[in-house]
């Protein structure tokens, strides 16, 4: 953006929370599939291994073996499921501030809100951002919401249903 013309104060602009997000250590997971899986699978694991510890400290834990570790394997994925919601959250609002034909900003704090509306120019180069780089990302995080999603509720049918 032109620094003279426009009143926005540089870290609100929606070009650079783009880039402020995509430099982050967490938001930058989703920019590839394969590499927000990995963080995803080895979250779930660790959660695993702790609802395991946590479990394992119940009575009928040895005498349900199966039934705890099953119970451990599907209540861990809701660790997955919080990181994948924050991580759509925080890309979903920079994809709105940059379709968006309005620029809401604070000057100096919650209590002076203002709106500037965007030049053609930037509108057009932030819908082009939004289009090529974010969307891929948001359809990434939906489809593995998606996954987790129907993994839960496979294990929550399983328990409701089955008497092990």
């Amino acid at each position: 953006m032109n620094e003279s013309k426009c009143p926005v104060p540089k870290e609100q602009q929606p070009t650079n929370e783009f880039i402020a997000l995509s430099k982050s250590k967490i938001f930058s997971w989703p920019k590839t599939k394969k590499s927000l899986i990995l963080v995803l699978i080895k979250f779930w694991i660790i959660a695993f291994v702790m609802f395991i510890v946590i479990s394992s400290g119940s009575i009928y834990f040895k005498t349900s073996l199966l039934k705890y570790i099953l119970l451990s394997l599907f209540s861990s994925l809701a660790i997955p499921l919080l990181v994948s919601i924050r991580l759509y959250l925080g890309w979903n609002h920079v994809f709105k501030r940059l379709t968006s034909e309005k620029v809401e900003y604070e000057e100096s704090g919650w209590y002076d809100g203002q709106v500037w509306i965007k030049p053609l120019v930037l509108k057009e180069q932030e819908s082009l951002i939004a289009s090529i780089e974010v969307k891929p990302i948001l359809k990434n995080l939906i489809q593995i919401l998606s996954i987790i999603s129907v993994l839960a509720l496979s294990g929550i049918l399983l328990f409701q249903y089955n008497n092990f």
